[in-house]
C-alpha cells in the first residue's frame, strides 16, 4: 500500500510517500522495491529502487530510505512537471518475474509562493531597525538615565552639605530680647507737720516733740517735693 493518495505541495519543496509492504513467510530474505511513475496515464516509467539490505539512498532528486516493512521516498526541489501518479512495485526473487504493484498515489505541485515585492523591503527595514542599532540606543538610553541618577544625587550630597556647614548663628533661631519690666524708684523726703499757733497747749500739758517719717512710693512723673526744688536751684 502506498499513502498519502493525494499529495499537494508547492514548487521548491519536496513530497514524501511511504509504501508498506507484506510477505508472507520470514524465510524470505531477497526483494527488492522499484518506484515507478505515470504522467497522463502514459507508460510507467522507472525512477528509483531499493532493496531489502541497502542503506540510505540519495540520487540528488529522489532520497529513499528502508525502513522495513516501509519505505519512504522524498521527491526534492519538486517542479511542476513531477506532478503526476506515483506507485511502487516490490519483486521478490524467490518468484521470478512476479511484482505486485500497490495502489496509485497523485502529486500536484503549485506554482511556487509569491515573495513580498523588493519595493517593500525597504520599509520593513526603516520600520524595523537591526538589532545592533537597537542594542546601540538601549546603550544610549542606560547611559543618560546614570549620568541624571549622578547628577540628582550629587545636588542632594551638597545641600544636605549646606545646611550641615551653616553656622549656628544661622540655624538657631534669633535671640528673644527680654521683656520690658517697669522699675519703681523710691524717693525719700521729710514732711514738716506745722504745729496751729491758735491752740497752743500749756507747757505742762504740752506733749513730747515728735518726728514722724513716712515712706511714699512715686511713680515716674515723680512730682516737686520741697528738698527736690532746692536741689534743681543749687
Amino acid at each position: 500500500t502506498l499513502f498519502p493518495a493525494v499529495l499537494t505541495r508547492p514548487a521548491g519543496e519536496s513530497a514524501t510517500f511511504f509504501c508498506n509492504i507484506s510477505v508472507e513467510s520470514d524465510s524470505v530474505s531477497e526483494y527488492s522495491l522499484n518506484w515507478y511513475k505515470e504522467t497522463n496515464h502514459s507508460q510507467a516509467q522507472k525512477i528509483a529502487e531499493i532493496s531489502r539490505n541497502n542503506p540510505p539512498m540519495d540520487t540528488g532528486k529522489y532520497l529513499l530510505t528502508n525502513h522495513t516493512p516501509a519505505f519512504k521516498i522524498e521527491i526534492l526541489n519538486l517542479h511542476q512537471n513531477d506532478s503526476g501518479s506515483y506507485y511502487c512495485g516490490l519483486i521478490t526473487f524467490f518468484e521470478p518475474d512476479k511484482v505486485m504493484e500497490s495502489n496509485r498515489s497523485h502529486l500536484v505541485v503549485t506554482a511556487a509562493p509569491q515573495k513580498t515585492n523588493a519595493t517593500d523591503d525597504p520599509e520593513t527595514e526603516e520600520n524595523n531597525p537591526p538589532d545592533h542599532v537597537k542594542a546601540m540606543l538601549l546603550g544610549i538610553l542606560l547611559l543618560a538615565g546614570a549620568v541624571v541618577l549622578l547628577i540628582f544625587g550629587y545636588l542632594t550630597v551638597t545641600y544636605r552639605r549646606g545646611d550641615v556647614q551653616k553656622p549656628p548663628s544661622e540655624n538657631m533661631p534669633a535671640e528673644e530680647k527680654p521683656p520690658m519690666v517697669s522699675v519703681s524708684t523710691v524717693d525719700y523726703g521729710v514732711l514738716d507737720f506745722q504745729r496751729d499757733k491758735r491752740s497752743q497747749v500749756p507747757p505742762e500739758t504740752q506733749p513730747v516733740d515728735q518726728t514722724e517719717y513716712a515712706t511714699i512710693i512715686f511713680s515716674e512723673d515723680k512730682p516737686v517735693t520741697p528738698e527736690r526744688g532746692k536741689k534743681h536751684q543749687d
